[in-house]
């Protein structure tokens, strides 16, 4: 990454003129380490399209890997690279601390480039694995690193045999050393030659003891040190004197071998040398790509269509540092839509001071140079963004930017650069074009400088007040005017940019409102004339009237689009209910059918039986009758009325049945089911309202007990039908399986006894984080719960964004919150549910 070129951009201070000075701090605030911040530091303007595409799409993946990638590695970014350039030199050597960096960064490197290993699967990350390209860390250099140092980095007790000895060996004396000055310690202190609430102190690397000074004689040994007041003296006993001399030689030959071990890991990773450079340089990209996708998560960002020529045609854009500063104020910030294209690539921007002009100036600056630098841009991804050769700028305002451009000849003077310079692939922005010399005057020169870029097909966008650049539009192709809308009613801008006409400079009202005397400004409208006035007010006034109407209307078509689509919906699905209908209808006089047909037999043979028994013809003719009627019946009646005429054919062809023989009856098919007569102990009933049947047990005046189900019920008669026994064996058979309904009920209440309210999304990724979510309020309003808690933890606030986008979009969800500070705070969301 390379430095701007100054002949791109003009003028040289351009970054901090439109801000983007701001921008760079922030992406490198949002930088693990020194590493990132350096390249954010040479992040800088480039013409490649294939270059911004790359970076651009580099951001994307990683802001990918921000919203649903748990564990990316977060931490341990550190730069080796001065350290690996001073031990090139043979001779050199880390130092304990630099080793310990050199784990932790080496660490972080492996998993990041294993991140980005291919798998031989479909690769989510190809731009971001391009980037690693052949990027490797040695398995030696890890395998010899672990083996010398452990998880704090120092160096471990086995990184060699003598080393092993040495470490035993001071352990051992240390002991001693304890051991002996806790002796002498009690001595002396049965002896009362040291102060009350003395202890076993070190001094110089020794163990000491308190004395007083007028016992000084009475502990042989070595005084080390003595009180502020001379009043006591710490003298190492004469007892530990030696061991601690032994200790002290220990210590020595630990360094020494310490050293030597350094000194050989140092020549051991020296021929990587360049291995390591290109490893740590990976990192730096990688810090730099989070850092810019961290940044393009807090503004809203994100890569639009990029074209490989110059073209604009944003949608709802926004001015990035706006976006911040009002988001953090609770206010809301207008976006800014806007068109440059080749037919038309010059846009003149009219309205009232302070209605936005110089913002959507800077804004378009701002924007399409992070957009040249590989930064997503706060606009709607379906957006179109071109790429533009050089950019020019002549910004002089009273807002927010230096005016460094004070006299009209330096203004000039910049024309001359633009006008020499200027080609297809510029993007110039002139904010006030034609001011700071006698309006007529300056207005014909800004007419004549805006003719000549457009004749050589530049882009750009100027703000100004002359009337005569306003209807320059109207004359000249190529060039478009564009107005800032103001609220006549209420006095205020809007804010709003309406492509395609002029707009009123508001110099009066804005007068008014700010109380300017009345008396003056009534002199400045006689000598301004009425109806220049009235016409600018009018056509602002129709311009803000066709914003409202354009509104309304793209309401009006979103409503009547949602209608079409339910009536469409509705069409559907009952078309599938008739459907459906038609199909379980024929299904059932199917049925219907084969069920007739085996009766129609039975009752043949009935009724030949009966004219066996001499049954009369009436009776004979009524059933053949009835038997034709229901055959007929079943073409158009449903199957249910097919099964009552059914019923209501039995006990008549019973009845003559009877009549004719006292022992002939029905065949059991069309025997019927419920039975008249008064019901005695041992019938079987079936409860009239539920259709449970039972058991008659008792009779009590007007009440029956009846056992259903193993379930003694006191019932009325009236509440009861007394039903053919061999009916209700078949239905027995027929009810030996489980009921559903029962099932779901059983299931259902088990599961609500075995819910959790409480659900911990740490550690999964956003897909599944969301999937689970739903699961959750779909159990907790299927079991009636009416509140429930997601804990997502806190870390970066990436998951609870998501968490709580989601939960805005649920009609179950009636709202949520954080949870109480001393149970978790922001680290769990309780949502209550409608």
């Amino acid at each position: 990454m390379q430095k701007t070129d100054l002949n791109l951009i003009y003028p040289s201070n351009l970054e901090q003129k439109i801000g983007f000075d701001q921008i760079r701090q922030l992406i490198s605030g949002e930088c693990i380490s020194t590493l990132g911040k350096s390249l954010v530091e040479k992040m800088c303007f480039s013409r490649s399209y294939a270059e911004i595409d790359r970076l651009l799409n580099e951001v994307e993946e990683f802001r990918h890997i921000l919203m649903f990638v748990e564990h990316f590695p977060a931490q341990d970014y550190i730069d080796m690279n001065p350290v690996l350039d001073h031990i090139r030199i043979p001779g050199t050597w880390l130092d304990q601390e630099e080793l310990s960096w050199f784990r932790a960064s080496l660490n972080t490197l492996q998993e990041c480039i294993r991140f980005f290993e291919p798998d031989g699967e479909e690769n989510p990350y190809p731009f971001l694995t391009q980037r690693r390209g052949d990027v490797f860390v040695d398995e030696a250099i890890l395998k010899e690193i672990n083996r010398i140092t452990d998880d704090r980095g120092n160096i471990r007790d086995k990184a060699s045999e003598k080393l092993y000895e040495i470490r035993r060996q001071l352990e051992r004396k240390k002991g001693e050393t304890d051991k002996r000055i806790r002796e002498v310690f009690r001595q002396a202190k049965s002896e009362g030659i040291i102060p009350e609430d003395s202890e076993i102190t070190i001094r110089s690397g020794r163990p000491v003891i308190p004395v007083m000074a007028g016992f000084k004689r009475r502990l042989r040994g070595f005084i080390h040190d003595t009180s502020a007041t001379g009043q006591t003296l710490y003298i190492e006993p004469e007892a530990v004197f030696e061991i601690s001399n032994e200790i002290r030689e220990l210590e020595l030959a630990e360094n020494y071998e310490i050293h030597r071990i350094l000194l050989a890991f140092t020549d051991f990773i020296r021929p990587f040398y360049f291995d390591l450079k290109k490893a740590y340089h990976f990192l730096a990209w990688i810090d730099f790509i989070r850092a810019k996708a961290r940044f393009s998560l807090k503004i809203n960002a994100y890569k639009p269509i990029l074209n490989n020529r110059p073209v604009i045609d944003w949608f709802q854009a926004y001015h990035p540092l706006l976006w911040l500063s009002h988001t953090a104020a609770r206010k809301k910030v207008v976006p800014l839509s806007l068109k440059l294209s080749s037919e038309q690539p010059v846009l003149i921007i009219s309205g009232p001071n302070a209605g936005g002009k110089s913002v959507c100036l800077k804004t378009t600056g701002l924007l399409q140079y992070m957009l040249q630098c590989g930064i997503p841009v706060p606009m709607k991804p379906t957006s179109e963004a071109g790429i533009f050769d050089k950019i020019f700028i002549d910004i002089g305002d009273e807002q927010s930017l230096e005016n460094d451009l004070s006299t009209y000849s330096s203004h000039l003077l910049n024309m001359k650069k633009l006008v020499s310079e200027a080609n297809i692939s510029t993007l110039f922005l002139i904010d006030e074009f034609g001011t700071g010399t006698e309006p007529q005057l300056g207005g014909a020169i800004a007419e004549a400088i805006l003719e000549h870029l457009v004749q050589k097909k530049s882009f750009g966008v100027v703000t100004t007040h002359y009337a005569n650049l306003k209807l320059l539009a109207d004359r000249t192709p190529g060039i478009a005017n564009g107005a800032m809308l103001f609220d006549t009613t209420d006095m205020k801008p809007l804010y709003i940019l309406k492509m395609g006409s002029p707009g009123s400079s508001f110099a009066f009202e804005i007068a008014q409102t700010i109380g300017l005397q009345k008396e003056i400004i009534e002199q400045a409208l006689t000598k301004t004339g009425k109806a220049h006035l009235d016409f600018e007010k009018q056509l602002q006034q129709l311009e803000v009237q066709k914003y409202e109407i354009a509104r309304k209307t793209e309401e009006l078509r979103v409503a009547d689009d949602f209608l079409h689509e339910v009536i469409e919906k509705y069409n559907t699905l009952s078309g599938e209910v008739e459907a459906q209908r038609a199909i379980i209808l024929k299904k059932a006089r199917q049925e219907a059918k084969e069920i007739i047909s085996t009766a129609n037999r039975t009752i043949e043979n009935t009724i030949r039986e009966i004219k066996e028994h001499k049954a009369d013809k009436e009776t004979t003719a009524l059933v053949r009758g009835m038997v034709k009627e229901f055959d007929e019946n079943l073409d158009k009646q449903d199957a249910e009325d097919s099964k009552k005429l059914l019923r209501r054919i039995a006990p008549r062809v019973k009845g003559s049945s009877r009549k004719a023989q006292g022992k002939t009856s029905l065949p059991e098919s069309i025997q019927p089911e419920v039975l008249s007569g008064k019901l005695q102990i041992g019938d079987m009933v079936r409860l009239k309202e539920q259709g449970s049947i039972g058991e008659v047990m008792e009779i009590k005046g007007k009440k029956a007990i009846v056992t259903t189900d193993s379930i003694r019920l006191s019932l009325p008669l009236e509440q009861l039908e007394r039903i053919n026994p061999r009916t209700v064996q078949k239905k027995k058979k027929n009810n030996n399986a489980p009921s559903v309904y029962g099932n779901i009920l059983k299931e259902i209440n088990q599961r609500k006894l075995d819910f959790n309210p409480s659900l911990d999304l740490r550690g999964k990724r956003a897909d599944e984080a969301l999937e689970l979510t739903r699961k959750l309020i779909d159990d907790a309003m299927l079991y009636g719960e009416h509140e429930v808690r997601i804990l997502h933890g806190k870390g970066y606030g990436i998951l609870r964004q998501i968490v709580r986008e989601y939960l805005r979009t649920l009609d179950d969800v009636q709202s949520f919150h954080n949870e109480h500070i001393e149970r978790g705070g922001d680290g769990i969301t309780i949502v209550v549910l409608r």
